[in-house]
Parts: C-alpha cells; sequence; structure tokens
C-alpha cells in the first residue's frame, strides 16, 4: 500500500509539473504574440495622364438674337476646322448647347445697354492624344488671329486624367508592403528580435494628384499600406 502511494503521489506531481511547464509554455507564447509592430510602407508613381478635356468658351453679343447665334455657329465651325485640321476627330470634339442671356430683362440693371443679348458657347475636345492636344492648346493664339476671343471661366478649366489606375495597382501596392516589411524588419533586427508573420494588414486609398502646378499633364500616384507584424525571440 506504502509503495503504491508512492507511486500515484510521484505520477501526481510529475502531471502537476508538465501541467505547470504547458501553462508556462502557453503564457510565454501569450506574450510573445502579443509583441507587435506596426509600420506603413509607400509606393509612389509618376505616370503621364491619358487623357485631357479642354473646353474652349467663347461668347458673342450683339442686339439681334439671329445675327448673334449665326456668329456663334460660325464660329463653333472656325473652331472644329482648326482641331480637325490638327488631327483630331468627329468623335474627340462636341458642341454644347449654348447659353442664352437676355440682358433687356435684368431689372437690377439701370445703365444704358451696349447690346440686348449675350450667347456663350463651348467647344468641348475629350482626347486620349494628350501630347497633341497639349500642343494645340499651346497654339491656341492661331485662334485669337481669327477673331476669335476664347474666355478663361472657372467652369470650364482644362483637365488631364490618369484612367489606368488598375494597371499599376498590383504593382504598387506589392512595392507598398514590401517597403512596410524592411522597415519592419529594422524594426526587429534593432530590438534583437525576428519579424513574424503579418497579424494585420490594411490597404490605402489609391490618391492621383498633379506633379506640380505647371505640369498637370504628369501624375503622381500613391498609396500608402499599413501592416502589423509579430515579433519572436
Amino acid at each position: 500500500m506504502k509503495q503504491t502511494a508512492i507511486i500515484a503521489s510521484a505520477i501526481l506531481a510529475l502531471g502537476l509539473l508538465a501541467l505547470g511547464l504547458c501553462i508556462r509554455s502557453g503564457i510565454d507564447f501569450a506574450a510573445s504574440r502579443d509583441r507587435t509592430v506596426d509600420v506603413r510602407g509607400l509606393a509612389e508613381r509618376e505616370v503621364p495622364a491619358n487623357v485631357v478635356t479642354w473646353p474652349i468658351m467663347f461668347k458673342e453679343v450683339g442686339n439681334s438674337l439671329p445675327a448673334v447665334y449665326a456668329n456663334v455657329s460660325a464660329t463653333n465651325q472656325r473652331i472644329v476646322d482648326f482641331l480637325k485640321a490638327n488631327g483630331l476627330t468627329d468623335q474627340e470634339i462636341s458642341i454644347g448647347a449654348p447659353k442664352v442671356q437676355d440682358l433687356t430683362t435684368d431689372r437690377y440693371n439701370n445703365q444704358p445697354l451696349p447690346y440686348n443679348y449675350a450667347i456663350t458657347s463651348v467647344v468641348t475636345v475629350s482626347s486620349r492624344k494628350v501630347k497633341e492636344v497639349h500642343a494645340l492648346i499651346n497654339r491656341q493664339g492661331e485662334l485669337f488671329a481669327q477673331g476669335i476671343a476664347i474666355s478663361n471661366d472657372y467652369n470650364y478649366q482644362i483637365t488631364y486624367d490618369f484612367t489606368e489606375l488598375n494597371s499599376i495597382k498590383p504593382e504598387m501596392i506589392a512595392e507598398a508592403t514590401q517597403n512596410a516589411r524592411e522597415a519592419a524588419k529594422k524594426f526587429a533586427d534593432d530590438s534583437d528580435s525576428s519579424l513574424g508573420k503579418i497579424k494585420t494588414a490594411r490597404q490605402g486609398q489609391f490618391s492621383i494628384e498633379d506633379r506640380d502646378a505647371t505640369t498637370p499633364y504628369i501624375k503622381k500616384v500613391r498609396v500608402v499600406t499599413s501592416l502589423t507584424y509579430y515579433l519572436e525571440d
């Protein structure tokens, strides 16, 4: 009986020891899993815009509405002829409905009117021939020479766009992730740790902006990824 009790006690003691070791190991494992590092990875690229929109806006004024409208139609045609003579097609050119203003109906104006009507017209170029259209924009003085007074208006701004983001997304995400990993690896090395697996990952929003104010036809694409890595001993 005494020998049996001793054996049972020994087995119980070994069991408690093993349980303690398992608990300790679990605590150490849980503690190690709480050691993490948060990093961000940046990827940037400069890309040429692939779509340009050029609104060509002008006004005609006069006292006879039919005469003013005839002048608008003639000016529209001259603009279209200029654009087509320089390589643009009908599919890239559109003419908006004219905006007519009857100045005689302005009840707040008590001054004599130099003319009764003003018509605003917009010929819009929308094209993927960015370089060619940009060159034409720099040559719009040729329209001035024809007596076409192109107006500048906040509502009709030249815009350059990049619409092929999906073609570079995978490479940029991979680059941002690699940059984040390199930052995490440096942190792990400096803290005498090893870099573990990714705990969480979040892809930031892609942004597309002008590279600068003078070159709106060159875009800067940017994305930031946020990752959390486990650190191991």
